[in-house]
């Protein structure tokens, strides 16, 4: 891998789950001592511990303070100003609520709030990628709306997506900038970043615009590091920098976490997306399955596909007189309380969005129990029998993750972390969007990250059914 790096041109190195990608990266540091590095990272948490480990001549960043240092006071200033409400934005453009048809066929009233919403997310989606001017593509309607109409919906607003980007870019312009316009201001700047190499880290994680400031930089040589099939945050506009980049690719395959019996399993995972190579497990790592729902072995971390079952799973072992704690605010809690006394009253929701296109409680209800709304489903089993001062109370009871017994967390937010002993719940869409048998890519990317946390030991007794049907199937 060194001797690889030590040439003049591009790298991507291609990191399995556990394979030692930062400590690899340290390593083509400590060879590069005669040159100028920076390692760029997804978060300032991951730059600031890079910073205490790599050599001095290494300069640790992320991409949004390599912008913050390069753009104008003026700019940055604009940065502290508290940003349009969505409902003002959309009544300083004239728009009024839009009825629309869900997927259940019930015509419901987009609010000037959701509309604005999903003029300024367009924007930021635009911001976050590499082209040069707004499209539908960037505006996200929600998943409950039907197809057609959002299709329609998208190309309504995309003239006002347009719109709010030319007024935030403009060079006089006063109003409030997010990270994500600065971001793309500096991108089309065409900045040069001073430094002989970069170290790309998590690059299965990037954006467009990231990307594309990447590619100017003809005078560093780049080396891409990340894991492809670790890539979910689609979401908010990443892409997969790992299969964009032309450059020759070399992989560490050895995971450094778990044993065999884990490598194994997650390497049938992989090769349900394509992949032929298998990830290496330690032999000297006792690692231990169980897929018997009648043994509940001790656990670390459970992790979850949604939200809403990591408050189930907190109010489960509550319940059963555990100390768990969730990986959530006390806020993100109380905002399903307070979403579902507003439908309760009758009142539209604006949070959390899972709420945000019901009228009333019976809405939601009836959505949850629909083939469509099955991720729900358990919020509303909870405010309909134990009411939403039982969600109060669990806001009330989050607890520090030191003073438990395990942790709750969804894999999104679990990514990059480990522990010694997990238990995978069993809320994954593991069929197609569409009822095929087979799921998603996007889900076995998930479900991938979700087992490849553990150490020692795994319980996916909850999906035992639905892998083996899973590895049954050829593609």
């Amino acid at each position: 891998m060194i001797e690889a790096a030590g040439g003049a041109g591009d790298l991507k190195i291609k990191a399995f789950a556990g394979a030692g990608k930062t400590s690899t990266l340290q390593l083509v540091a400590q060879h590069f001592d005669q040159r100028r590095g920076m390692y760029l990272a997804f978060n300032r948490e991951i730059a600031a511990s890079a910073a205490r480990r790599f050599p001095p001549h290494v300069d640790s960043r992320t991409m949004h303070s390599l912008a913050w240092a390069s753009v104008s006071p003026s700019l940055r200033n604009r940065m502290s100003l508290h940003g349009e409400p969505p409902h003002e934005l959309a009544a300083r453009y004239g728009l009024g609520a839009l009825e629309v048809r869900t997927v259940t066929g019930k015509a419901v009233e987009v609010t000037p709030f959701e509309i604005g919403r999903m003029i300024a997310d367009g924007r930021d989606r635009f911001c976050r990628s590499a082209d040069i001017k707004p499209a539908v593509e960037h505006i996200v309607v929600d998943e409950k709306i039907d197809d057609a109409v959002a299709a329609q919906l998208r190309l309504y607003l995309l003239p006002y997506v347009q719109r709010l980007w030319e007024e935030g870019a403009a060079a006089r312009a006063v109003g409030a900038v997010s990270p994500d316009v600065l971001l793309k201001l500096w991108a089309l700047s065409e900045p040069r970043i001073e430094a002989d190499y970069l170290l790309f880290d998590e690059a299965q994680d990037s954006d467009g615009v990231m990307l594309s400031v990447l590619g100017r930089q003809r005078h560093a040589q780049i080396i891409y590091v990340g894991d492809p099939y670790q890539q979910i945050y689609e979401w908010r506009g990443a892409v997969n920098a790992m299969a964009q980049i032309d450059a020759p690719e070399c992989a560490l395959t050895e995971s450094f976490r778990f044993g065999t019996t884990f490598a194994a399993l997650a390497s049938r995972l992989l090769a349900l997306l394509g992949e032929r190579t298998s990830i290496r497990g330690q032999v000297t790592i006792g690692s231990i399955m169980v897929d018997d729902p009648a043994i509940a072995p001790p656990v670390d971390a459970v992790l979850c596909r949604k939200n809403v079952t990591a408050i189930w799973q907190f109010a489960a072992g509550l319940e059963a007189g555990h100390r768990p704690a969730i990986r959530m605010s006390p806020a993100e809690i109380l905002a399903y309380a307070d979403g579902a006394d507003r439908l309760l009253a009758g009142q539209r929701a604006f949070r959390p969005a899972a709420f945000s296109l019901f009228e009333n409680w019976g809405d939601a209800q009836a959505f949850a129990r629909s083939a469509f709304g099955q991720d729900l489903l358990p919020v509303v089993q909870i405010v309909d029998e134990l009411g939403t001062g039982y969600l109060r109370a669990l806001a009330q009871r989050s607890a520090a993750e030191g003073s438990v017994g395990y942790v709750i967390s969804t894999v999104h937010r679990a990514k990059g972390l480990e522990w010694k002993r997990v238990r995978v719940a069993n809320d994954f869409r593991l069929r197609g969007a569409d009822g095929s048998p087979m799921p998603d890519d996007d889900e076995l990317r998930l479900l991938y990250v979700a087992v490849t946390r553990a150490q020692h030991v795994l319980d996916i007794s909850g999906l035992r059914d639905e892998l083996l049907r899973l590895f049954s199937l050829r593609r």
